[in-house]
């Protein structure tokens, strides 16, 4: 069997250099994407878990004692688990991004801010601290983060949606590249193939040569791929860190173990696919042609 595998199909063979590059390629940019999916989809998670039951009242036209005697009263509201009153500095740095350094003029009048936070079994208390303010005199508007978490969630849905795909296309095209070049090969040695089927060898015999080899050839190229992804990911994380800079919606590249497991994966799915799609091609083409 072994010298009927060499005669049938050499050891090298040079028309494989530029699949071994392009399956190679296709396996780097689906690794990249499934690990660029996980760590979008753990950002978004970590941030709207901080968001959720956060509220932020703003108090028009309120004097500082009473923006303390409102977060007072919000303080006694049930449901709510802390209230704290913004102090002008923490204001001036949450306008810092839009307005600059030097904030708004003096003379402009700048909402009181008052940051709630709900007990994680009250559920919506928005309703409830609108009522209590209007019922106390205080001209307030509510806003609720969560309404911020279920944009970023749906953001999430289509985004995870739009990974999916792109790892779909690229095994997909990978694969339809794979049985191109077996039908290609297997044409290049149809002479061989037909003495082999003279001297009683079955289709099933030589399409598990055209496995074995595009096996290899798979599993060699997903690990090189991986590995370039793995360095790809490596070099954006030293560049993130040294820059010291990010936003918190951004996702944050990690290299934790469930990111080993989808580059330890790839070569194996490529493999196995390349396997596959090998012997499928062959046996069509056998039954079909030979």
């Amino acid at each position: 069997m072994k010298r009927g595998e060499t005669s049938l199909l050499p050891l090298e063979d040079a028309r494989e250099a530029a699949l071994f590059f392009v399956v190679g390629a296709l396996c780097f940019l689906a690794a990249l994407a499934a690990l660029t999916a996980k760590s979008t989809y753990g950002a978004a998670r970590a941030w709207t878990a901080e968001v959720e039951g956060e509220y932020t009242i703003s108090l028009s036209d309120a004097a500082p004692q009473d923006a303390q005697a409102a977060t007072l009263l919000v303080q006694s509201i049930e449901g709510v688990e802390g209230a704290r009153l913004l102090s002008e500095a923490e204001i001036s740095a949450l306008l810092e991004p839009t307005f600059g350094s030097r904030g708004l003029p003096a003379d402009l009048p700048v909402p009181r801010l008052i940051a709630v936070t709900a007990a994680p079994e009250a559920g919506d208390i928005g309703r409830a601290l609108t009522a209590t303010l209007e019922t106390a005199g205080y001209t307030a508007a509510v806003d609720s983060h969560s309404a911020w978490a279920g944009d970023v969630r749906r953001m999430l849905g289509t985004a995870r949606m739009v990974a999916f795909g792109i790892v779909a296309l690229l095994a997909s095209t990978a694969i339809a590249v794979i049985a191109f070049a077996t039908h290609a090969a297997l044409l290049a040695r149809r002479d061989i193939v037909d003495v082999l089927h003279i001297a009683g060898a079955r289709d099933r015999f030589i399409a598990r040569l055209f496995e074995r080899r595009f096996w290899l050839l798979g599993l060699r190229a997903g690990t090189v791929g991986a590995l370039v992804a793995l360095a790809s990911v490596a070099l954006l994380i030293a560049i993130a860190r040294s820059s010291g800079n990010r936003s918190g919606l951004l996702p944050e590249l990690t290299l934790d173990f469930p990111d080993l497991a989808i580059l330890v994966i790839t070569p194996i799915i490529a493999g196995l696919a390349s396997r596959i799609a090998a012997g499928v091609t062959v046996m069509r083409a056998l039954k079909s042609v030979m």
